[in-house]
């Protein structure tokens, strides 16, 4: 069982930096790739970055490639998404998920566990 709770989101202006993190539970997390998603209104719920267990291996939406980075600490139990140069279209509810598999991570179906999901709310 893998609990997750993510942080840090908020409001800011187009242009803008905001960090999130996702706080694990459980002595496995370094067991389990990480995925960040959001999902907007009215909107189909998007993958937006991976990280492998080991954090070795990465891979990111085509829309934030070169402004998001994403990292883990698995000593620390907690996965960061850096999001710079912030978007209008970055808006939405960001959830970060756990996965067991080391394929298809850009699929929800991939995924075990999720978090609650945080609010980004970038302004033009």
């Amino acid at each position: 069982q893998v609990q997750l709770v993510e942080s840090g989101g908020g409001l800011v202006q187009a242009g803008g930096s905001l960090t999130l993190s996702c706080a694990a539970s459980g002595r496995i997390f370094g067991d389990y790739g990480m995925g960040w998603f959001r999902q907007a209104p009215g909107k189909e719920r998007e993958f937006v970055a991976y990280i492998s267990q080991s954090g070795a291996g990465t891979s990111y939406a085509n829309s934030v490639k070169g402004r998001f980075t994403v990292s883990r600490d698995n000593a620390k139990f907690t996965v960061t998404l850096q999001m710079n140069s912030l978007k209008p279209d970055d808006t939405a509810v960001y959830y970060c998920a756990a996965t067991p598999v080391q394929w298809g991570w850009n699929l929800r179906t991939r995924y075990d566990y999720w978090g609650q999901g945080t609010q980004v709310t970038v302004s033009s």
